[in-house]
């Protein structure tokens, strides 16, 4: 069975609203029932919602004192759609100097284009060399 593949307007959106830290333009490119496993450094992870998925990336990203998406790449693997992006950011709860962190994810997508299920991997927040 062929999977559907998420609409260009919503991935971009998705990457957008990531970029921009604005959460709720993340949340508009899931369906509502958007489910998302994520393999972090501290375990695997599952939420559900596209509210709840949302929230969680708010929780990884906002409160920031300085945020860059330095590069995003989206590809298709047999119909399924792969997502990457690495970000820079220094945050307050993080420590001092900037952290990279890198997310790869394999996404799915409901009839309207919405993505539906999202497998993420993630490095964590990696503290930048010579970094003082």
């Amino acid at each position: 069975m062929a999977r559907a593949v998420a609409r260009p307007e919503c991935v971009g959106a998705f990457l957008e609203g990531l970029a921009l830290q604005d959460f709720g333009r993340l949340a508009r490119a899931l369906a509502a029932d958007a489910r998302l496993r994520a393999l972090l450094p501290g375990g695997l992870r599952e939420w559900s919602g596209a509210e709840v998925i949302a929230d969680r990336f708010a929780r990884w990203f906002a409160e920031t004192k300085e945020f860059q998406l330095v590069d995003a790449a989206i590809s298709t693997v047999e119909g399924r759609l792969q997502l990457r992006w690495r970000l820079r950011l220094q945050a307050e709860r993080l420590g001092p100097g900037w952290f990279t962190v890198e997310q790869q994810a394999y996404a799915d997508a409901s009839e309207d284009g919405r993505i539906t299920q999202l497998d993420l991997l993630c490095t964590g927040y990696l503290p930048e060399a010579g970094d003082d």
